[in-house]
């Protein structure tokens, strides 16, 4: 029984060695260092994106609104039916404006009738004026012929030859006809007054006149206004009322939106674009579109219109914590969807659909790209920690003059390998699409660039430091080299 149990112990130690010596073994045969991915540096096109989403919406809609007052007596269409311009769309109830028309053509004859009985009064006045000239021009002429008359008495009664009352008689003649001159004078006068009072009654009658007329015009257009007509050709992508209800306006805002008509053989899609990116879209750039009502199918578009001002930059101020938009409108092309077109759906895409869009911004051939997540940034004083490591310790450190400034400079740079070991090169970038970005700086052709993972590229990596590749990343890249 005890050399059974002697046995048991030890197979026991025996198995545990052969493990022990196994998991030393595996420890002393797996490669040393960072276990990294890499890819080779290549030329490629690169394609540079702005990406948004937004609605699609004809690019031309037409809101049809009302100016008067009233209820809705006839509607002529019903949404999606197909209108020509100056097609009849509906009336307003016209009573009311036909009866204020017929007022204002009343208050038009009567104003030109008034005007009319100053132009008689007027004329009266007139020859009023003329009788009371005529008469000063008499009582004138006989007061000279009096006046003579009177003067030859005074000889005759210096003479004896005539009686005191004579020439008593003939001084009462004068004096009497000079009483007639003022009087007649005065009458001259009055009539002048009361020619230009009627001259003046004349001319505001005749502001009277055309204030009616004026307001006439008003009533008028008022009276025609109850009657809807199409201003353009397309679709009635909306109707907000039915017949029988009341609709509101006047002349100087707008009132109830009644309809509206979209050119819907051109529709646009309108997205909000950062800040960040907007400057980077022109007019004219290409578009890839994606509507979620239509799955796996891609259309194409240009951009058409890049908003100036931030949307809603006048509505309130903005807080750090917000972000600043700008509105860009893009136009389908009609060629990109025309395969959607059916007899049954002449206009595949309806206002309000979802859709984002992707902007091409620019474009690079044959230009050398690595992937985006072999460039990774470190503070400059790292590298030159890395540096002065790398350097011989007999060598004589210059002193280090340089600014805080210039040491929490951030640089931009990539990893290659060489011999087992992570090189860091600093780099210049250019434009990028989603999976590589353009090198500027000069880089060799064919290189193996360390593109992963990512937590060892952004972080662990230095210059120097030991890698170890992955097997089946190196084999694909070897394909891919093939």
């Amino acid at each position: 029984m005890a050399k059974r149990n002697n046995n048991l112990l030890y197979g026991a130690l025996i198995l545990v060695a052969i493990l022990i010596g196994a998991a030393v073994w595996k420890g002393q045969s797996k490669p040393k260092g960072i276990e990294v991915e890499v890819e080779k540096v290549k030329k490629r096109t690169i394609k540079e994106t702005v990406s948004a989403s937004g609605k699609i919406s004809p690019e031309k809609e037409v809101k049809i609104s009302s100016d008067v007052s009233g209820e809705v007596v006839e509607l002529y269409v019903a949404e999606g039916d197909s209108v020509k311009m100056g097609q009849l769309l509906c009336r307003v109830d016209a009573d009311a404006y036909q009866s204020a028309v017929e007022r204002g053509e009343a208050g038009v004859n009567n104003a030109k009738a008034n005007v009319a009985n100053l132009s008689a009064g007027i004329s009266r006045s007139e020859a009023q004026l003329i009788v009371a000239q005529a008469e000063v021009e008499r009582t004138q002429s006989q007061i000279i012929n009096t006046s003579a008359i009177h003067k030859r008495n005074e000889d005759l009664f210096k003479s004896e030859i005539i009686s005191d009352a004579d020439i008593q008689a003939s001084l009462a003649t004068l004096q009497a006809l000079e009483a007639n001159l003022r009087s007649a004078k005065a009458n001259v006068k009055s009539a002048e007054a009361s020619l230009e009072a009627s001259k003046q009654s004349k001319t505001a009658s005749e502001f009277t006149v055309k204030s009616q007329q004026a307001s006439l015009r008003e009533m008028k257009t008022n009276l025609r206004r109850t009657t809807i007509y199409a201003p353009t050709d397309g679709i009635i992508s909306m109707l907000n009322i039915e017949q029988g209800e009341r609709v509101v306006g006047t002349i100087q805002m707008t009132g109830t939106e009644i309809m509206r008509i979209a050119n819907m053989s051109s529709m646009e899609i309108e997205v909000d674009v950062s800040e960040t990116d907007v400057l980077r879209v022109s007019l004219g750039d290409e578009v890839s579109i994606e509507v979620d009502a239509y799955l796996d199918k891609k259309f194409k578009g240009i951009v058409t219109e890049i908003a100036n001002s931030a949307s809603g930059a006048g509505s309130a101020s903005l807080t750090t914590d917000q972000v600043t938009n700008f509105v860009v409108k893009a136009r389908i092309d009609p060629a990109s969807y025309s395969d959607l077109l059916k007899p049954n759906r002449p206009h595949p895409f309806r206002p309000g659909m979802s859709a984002s869009i992707d902007i091409t911004t620019d474009v690079r051939e044959d230009v050398v790209c690595v992937p985006i997540q072999a460039v990774t940034t470190r503070d400059k004083k790292d590298k030159d920690e890395d540096d002065e490591g790398n350097e011989e310790s007999g060598e004589n450190e210059e002193s280090d003059d340089s600014s805080d400034d210039d040491d929490d400079e951030v640089l931009e740079v990539l990893f290659l390998s060489e011999a087992g070991e992570a090189q860091m090169v600093e780099v210049k970038t250019g434009i990028q699409d989603d999976d590589y970005i353009e090198v500027l700086s000069e880089i060799s052709l064919g290189a193996e660039v360390i593109s992963g993972p990512f937590s060892a590229v952004s972080k662990k990596l230095k210059d120097g430091k030991s890698i170890n590749i992955k097997e089946d990343k190196k084999k694909k890249n070897k394909k891919k080299s093939n």
